[in-house]
């Protein structure tokens, strides 16, 4: 098994030690979604609350972005440091050390599968220009990651929202498993709160299973381009991970070279996806700004484009499929209180339509007018029902293709930060595993 892990590590993972609640915890209670959803919908975490009560969940562990703009964050940042204490002395957890683990997501009758590693974060770094196999997919926005290690600076212990992705079309590491899965020890099993489906946990513990994953990591190192070898992209979660780097950038900074090598805190806990999985969905993050002239931003779109027109469209449904439909002009959706739009865009200063929705975004942020703010929404409905409000426009991106997903990350570099998410709000990683960090 130690050959087999110091394979492990070489190509950058290695089986964590995983935490579950004992068989007591409700874990329908215990597993939130992912704490960067339903950031505008303040309804959504107090329904979520009002459901757990005083059961141990981690929504006691998380700091909910809905939350983030409020006056004392420190409060709550020692109330989940308090709670992490708690939990861990009073033994809720069970142990499963050197454990990789067989993730099973379905909803709404679509399958999903991971396997949660414990990720190096030696071999990561979130700049456009990295080289490194771990890398973002998106721009990183450092100004994100101060508040965050906030929150994580102190913590006992990491519980994962991260979707890192894998390009392995053989469907030889983790399908390997789901066809193995009868003989695996299944770990958890429970329905997920608030329509988020069912998900289920198998245990990965034995030698010949880590060298099969050895063995299947190795194929994807060779066929990457050795100069730019892309392994493990980014799905959800790029700026939970650079604050990861970062904690283990300053803890790393006092540590001798042997100690580095085995800190927990060298590591993150996330869930890899294969790119290829038939349930990945690849969804467009949307945009709302807020208190926003429409004057305003079409005057400032005319600074990122040669020309524009402005078509409107009888609904929803028909913008986005106007706007998902292949075109050799970039479109997007518009929406405001006198309905829905198709703009279409002519010599674009961004070869993608989020990267040209970014430039205006910024250069309007940048005017710093009173009330004006945005928003990134996963979501259709949500960001028509926002941008319908009074003062509001809502900002609708079609589609990327993740077939040519990783080609396009090394030829490209990182895309405009927030350009897609794996699956719509409900359908996010929910909370359940958790690791020590310190």
């Amino acid at each position: 098994m130690k050959n087999a892990i110091d394979t492990l590590k070489k190509l950058g993972i290695c089986p964590p030690d995983i935490l579950i609640p004992r068989p007591h915890v409700d874990l329908k209670k215990w597993a939130v979604v992912a704490c960067d959803q339903y950031t505008s919908e303040l309804d959504y975490w107090k329904r979520v609350s009002s459901y757990i009560g005083d059961d141990p969940s981690t929504l006691r562990l998380i700091y909910p972005e809905v939350y983030l703009e409020e006056s004392h964050p420190e409060k709550r940042i020692n109330d989940i440091n308090f709670s992490m204490s708690e939990y861990l002395k009073n033994d809720i957890f069970s142990s499963y050390p050197s454990t990789f683990m067989l993730v099973h997501r379905e909803i709404e009758g679509v399958s999903r599968w991971g396997l949660m590693v414990a990720l190096d974060l030696e071999y990561y770094d979130y700049a456009k220009e990295s080289r490194t196999p771990i890398r973002a997919t998106e721009g990183t926005i450092e100004s994100r990651i101060p508040p965050r290690k906030l929150i994580r600076k102190d913590a006992p212990l990491e519980l994962p929202h991260i979707l890192v992705l894998i390009s392995d079309n053989r469907r030889a590491i983790i399908e390997h498993f789901i066809k193995e899965k009868e003989r695996l020890e299944k770990v958890y099993d429970t329905d997920l709160m608030e329509k988020g489906g069912h998900i289920t946990g198998y245990a990965i513990d034995k030698e010949e299973d880590f060298t099969h994953i050895a063995k299947g990591l190795t194929s994807l190192f060779d066929a990457a381009d050795q100069k730019n070898p892309l392994v493990y992209a980014m799905g959800d979660g790029n700026h939970s991970l650079a604050t990861a780097r970062s904690c283990w950038l300053d803890i790393k900074s006092t540590l001798t070279e042997e100690e580095q090598k085995i800190h927990p805190a060298r590591y993150a806990l996330v869930e890899i996806e294969n790119i290829y999985d038939e349930g990945l969905t690849f969804e467009p993050i949307h945009r709302v700004l807020f208190q926003t002239p429409k004057e305003l931003f079409f005057d400032t779109l005319s600074n990122y484009c040669d020309t524009f027109v402005v078509e409107s469209i009888d609904s929803l449904d028909d913008m986005m499929k106007s706007i998902h439909t292949t075109s050799s002009t970039q479109k997007f959706g518009y929406n405001d209180k006198d309905g829905y739009y198709i703009v279409t865009i002519q010599q674009p200063t961004s070869t993608i339509a989020a990267g040209t929705l970014q430039s205006v975004i910024d250069e309007l942020l940048s005017k710093k007018i009173k009330g004006l703010s945005v928003d990134y929404i996963h979501g259709e409905d949500v960001t028509g029902q926002l941008g319908a409000m009074e003062g509001n426009i809502g900002l609708f991106l079609p589609s990327i293709n993740k077939h040519t997903f990783f080609e396009t990350i090394v030829k490209d570099g990182a895309l405009p930060r927030k350009t897609f998410s794996m699956g719509e709000a409900h359908e996010k990683r929910f909370y359940m595993e958790a690791r020590k960090i310190k």
